[in-house]
């Protein structure tokens, strides 16, 4: 763990669990630890920090929690990186330009992210992420929407163990564009993409309009969702599987996981968040580091 061993033993004692800290500040150790121990890389806190309440000084001691345990995996030194909720908000209050975990581990190993998460039987990517609604549609061009989908593939096949993922696409607009009288995308960008691909032999199909694509018979032959849009995938599959669902950034470099939920400042030294996404997350690292 890369954080601040003060703020780790003050949560310990307020939640009144048993921790020991291992201290590691070169490197962290291969073999697993006994119960109650837990192995830290120390990053110092810039201010003292209270259970529930954001403070916009200590944001760049979270961004360099990131940088360090980041650069930890490029080195090989760790296998996996796995993180928890960030208040996208509170850092943009520093002054620090911040849209989430995924843009900035592309910029720290120069991958192209794609957003995943998964729950048991269904899994969802994006081709945009953190994007206003009304951006998203310029933001779907050929060449993202073919780099998303050969990453999807390449990801599904390496990680995931899937020799021919078969790959169900969202249309961006209602009834995926009926014909082209709802919206041009799926007509001008989208099929012919799909097309294009499925020349290369990659099972891909859609456009299909995303309240029926959603639906029993469909998911039940899909390794994947492709979803064009944020708030249109990630709803069903956190209805479907919220606590249990991995959030996981193909594309990358390194393997990241991450949990499903954001930061519930209300639960924050309560003892009752529930951690059942965080070991889902853990789990699923390991096991696609191997």
């Amino acid at each position: 763990m890369f954080a601040d061993p003060v703020l780790l033993r003050a949560r310990a004692e307020e939640l009144g669990l048993p921790l020991v800290l291992d201290i590691h500040r070169e490197s962290l150790p291969g073999d697993p630890l006994p119960a109650g121990h837990l192995a830290i890389r120390p990053v110092d806190l810039r201010q003292p920090a209270a259970s529930g309440r954001l403070d916009p000084a200590n944001a760049p001691y979270v961004l360099e929690t990131l940088e360090q345990a980041t650069a930890c995996c490029q080195q090989d030194e760790c296998s996996a990186l796995v993180t928890g909720p960030v208040h996208k908000g509170v850092i943009n209050d520093a002054g620090i330009e911040f849209s989430g975990h995924t843009e900035f581990l592309a910029d720290l190993t120069g991958g192209h992210p794609v957003m995943m998460l998964a729950c048991p039987g269904l899994r969802v990517a994006l081709v945009t992420t953190h994007l206003p609604l009304r951006a998203v549609a310029d933001a779907i061009t050929p060449a993202r929407l073919e780099r998303v989908i050969h990453i999807l593939q390449r990801d599904l096949q390496q990680h995931f163990a899937i020799a021919r993922p078969r790959i169900l696409v969202c249309g961006l607009n209602p009834h995926a564009g009926e014909g082209g009288h709802l919206g041009r995308e799926e007509v001008e960008v989208i099929e012919p993409t799909l097309e294009r691909l499925r020349s290369e032999g990659l099972q891909l199909y859609g456009p299909l309009p995303a309240d029926t694509l959603f639906t029993p018979r469909y998911l039940s032959q899909a390794d994947a969702v492709l979803a064009m849009y944020h708030d249109q995938g990630l709803p069903v599959l956190k209805h479907m599987g919220f606590g249990k669902a991995v959030n996981i950034t193909l594309g990358l470099p390194i393997i990241r996981t991450s949990v499903d939920h954001g930061t519930a400042c209300d639960l924050a030294g309560s003892g009752r968040a529930d951690p059942g996404s965080l070991r889902e997350a853990l789990e699923l690292a390991a096991q696609m580091a191997g």
